[in-house]
């Protein structure tokens, strides 16, 4: 009996011995499919779950992902069984891609492009990877034809939204956060006198075009072009028009933003130091009304925006360095005034503050 109890001890300590060797081996080679899901789920790996998100979603099978027994799916703001809304309807990949990760936080975000009944669509997406299963899954997705052509025209992101920041200027997650979120701050109501971040060469992009730097003859920014944004008289004034020819600076200066009345639920749910970038999910709304009617900085009077209350809902993405914010890349589309986003209570939807997905991160 006791040869026995030695001998089945001394095989339990070949088996520790030879799992132990196993796994090195696993991460020397840098295989990590033999490695436990409790393991740290690193860049590539992120991405590895958006591709695989994507592929299932083409080929409309989420069985295909390997999923907590909680997840949560939501696509424009509305909970859904996950396999419905565009599960249904897509009908293959785009040629646009951005990934963006937190290795820290467990979280992965992605703007690109699909295809739905063969026409083409943008994407933003945000997946939460627990124990190497999604765990959450957040969608925007932009059926707007045009801007999603613009999107691949690009090619692929600017080279500085994926480039790294060296060690010694990087910031906290809290000031990576605190500098991206005074973007919101400065346009919420925008009065031209605030304190605006920018570099000089700030560029920004929303849905495939130029939003700032803009010198393409005709060309006006999405929010200036809304059919129903600015008063005839205004628009025969060309510094009396918010202009995509201007600068990021200049145009938060313009003071011509102040019909963008509240930017809520501002949602951080992708902050990297190593490439300086910090992306959020939130809505800008226009409450129309007496808030189109306001001062800009000379002290002459405008009445600017649009006619009716409606919202933004937007994933938009900053690349901040030394205190500045260089780059801005946003997806969003139009929805119903006030609407949520289905991931935050009601004082938090409506709430003006900058908050973290992962606040325990946060420095």
């Amino acid at each position: 009996m006791y040869r026995r109890l030695i001998f089945v001890a001394a095989g339990a300590v070949f088996a520790v011995i030879a799992a132990v060797g196993t796994l090195g081996a696993a991460l020397a080679s840098g295989d990590r499919s033999s490695v436990s899901n409790t393991q740290s789920c690193d860049r590539t790996c992120l991405d590895g779950f958006v591709d695989r998100y994507l592929d299932a979603l083409a080929a409309h099978d989420p069985s295909r992902l390997p999923m907590a027994a909680t997840v949560k799916f939501t696509e424009d703001g509305q909970r859904l069984n996950l396999g419905d809304g565009l599960w249904n309807t897509a009908t293959g990949e785009g040629t646009y891609k951005f990934y963006m990760e937190d290795v820290q936080a467990g979280e992965v975000g992605f703007f690109g492009t699909m295809r739905e009944a063969g026409e083409p669509i943008i994407l933003a997406l945000r997946l939460k990877i627990e124990d190497r299963r999604i765990a959450e899954i957040e969608t925007i997705v932009v059926r707007d034809v045009q801007d999603a052509q613009n999107l691949e025209k690009r090619g692929h992101p600017d080279p500085l939204l994926t480039e790294t920041i060296p060690p010694s200027e990087r910031l906290s997650r809290a000031d990576l956060v605190k500098t991206a979120n005074m973007y919101f701050s400065g346009m919420q109501l925008n009065d031209g006198k605030g304190d605006y971040p920018f570099t000089d060469d700030c560029d920004r992009v929303e849905n495939g075009a130029e939003a700032t730097n803009n010198r393409t003859p005709g060309t006006e920014s999405v929010i200036a072009a809304q059919s129903n944004s600015v008063e005839t008289s205004s628009r025969q004034r060309s510094d009396l028009t918010y202009s995509a020819a201007w600068g990021c600076k200049q145009q938060f200066q313009s003071g011509l933003l102040h019909f963008v009345t509240r930017i809520r639920d501002r949602r951080f749910v992708v902050v990297d130091p190593e490439r300086g970038v910090a992306l959020a999910f939130c809505f800008f709304d226009h409450a129309a009304g007496k808030t189109r009617t306001f001062q800009i900085p000379d002290g002459r009077t405008v009445t600017s925006g649009p006619t009716t209350p409606w919202t933004w809902e937007i994933s938009e993405v900053f690349r901040v360095e030394h205190g500045e914010i260089r780059r801005i890349e946003a997806v969003y589309h139009r929805c119903p005034y006030g609407m949520g986003s289905g991931w935050s209570n009601w004082e938090d939807s409506m709430s003006t503050r900058a908050r973290s997905l992962s606040p325990s991160l946060s420095q």
